[in-house]
């Protein structure tokens, strides 16, 4: 009987049960709490200052000048933003809204081209001096903007581009950034799928536009929503080489709204707003491809 029950025993071992964390639903039901609220805090902090906007534009002046402030206002109106439509021709809003689109627009589309060719170069093709050339690229990361300032200056003079959206959109086209940002991507895609179009008879040109950019949407989205801001929210160089009142941006433009209304903040607000509004649809349109490239997964299996 006792060898039975010793075979028995090895047979049917007890089983193994891990031990009870009595404390591990408590903790994961407040760890999960306090991120989502650190997530709201996040949120608040990022979206506040653009519902504060808002919420000062459809207020009157008297009471967006309150002591103590106030959060909703009493009785909203929209009389602000109709200022903005009915301005003078000294201080054309509608056009400075579309100049500044239409500069960012054009930036955009110039990064683009220019970094995806460069990066594509240093990071697919083979020839003497390409690392000397990106460590040159890249070094110019650390110079500061302003050193630039001048320089452009002279030579968007001698161009004959001052007082035009050309002045806005070309400099800084050939951005170190792009180049950086858009080589470590590309060089991070398999070479299998280069040497399959090889196979299949495609020449360099083809690859680059029909596989490798393909592949590389989600920087490309990145880089594109990066230096629209980049353009979009320019303030000192549009200053220096726009000297027209309709040929100004708008982040130019409303700073002279401020003594045109005497402080008329909801007008201001109301400006404000307006340009924070294309940034808000292209984040809202682009931000599963931003999200993407910023983590760098380039490929989907």
């Amino acid at each position: 009987m006792a060898v039975l029950t010793r075979s028995s025993q090895r047979q049917e071992p007890p089983a193994h049960r891990p031990a009870a964390h009595p404390g591990r639903g408590a903790g994961s039901v407040a760890g999960r709490g306090i991120f989502w609220l650190f997530l709201l805090v996040l949120t608040v902090i990022f979206i506040g200052p653009i519902i504060w906007m808002f919420l000062t534009s459809i207020k009157t002046n008297p009471e967006a000048t309150s002591v103590p402030p106030t959060f909703l206002p009493d009785s909203p109106t929209f009389g602000a933003y109709e200022d903005l439509l009915r301005l003078d021709g000294s201080y054309p809003v509608l056009r400075w809204f579309l100049n500044s689109l239409l500069a960012a627009s054009l930036h955009m589309v110039l990064v683009l081209v220019l970094a995806s060719t460069a990066a594509y170069a240093l990071a697919r093709l083979d020839f003497r001096g390409r690392g000397v050339m990106f460590v040159v690229i890249v070094s110019t990361l650390f110079v500061p903007g302003f050193v630039f300032l001048i320089p452009n200056y002279l030579i968007i003079d001698r161009l004959g581009w001052l007082d035009t959206v050309w002045a806005l959109a070309v400099p800084g086209a050939a951005s170190a950034f792009g180049v950086f940002f858009l080589r470590q991507f590309f060089s991070m895609l398999p070479g299998e799928l280069e040497e399959a179009a090889l196979i299949d008879g495609a020449n360099q040109w083809q690859i680059f536009t029909r596989v490798v950019l393909p592949n590389a949407k989600p920087a490309l989205a990145t880089l594109a929503v990066l230096s629209f801001l980049s353009n979009w929210n320019d303030f000192i160089w549009p200053i220096y080489v726009l000297f027209s009142p309709e040929q100004l941006t708008l982040p130019a433009g409303l700073r002279l709204l401020q003594g045109a209304y005497t402080t008329d903040y909801p007008v201001i607000m109301a400006g404000a707003f307006v340009a924070s509004v294309p940034v808000l649809i292209l984040f809202v349109f682009t931000q599963r491809y931003v999200i993407e490239g910023v983590s760098r997964s380039g490929l989907k299996g």
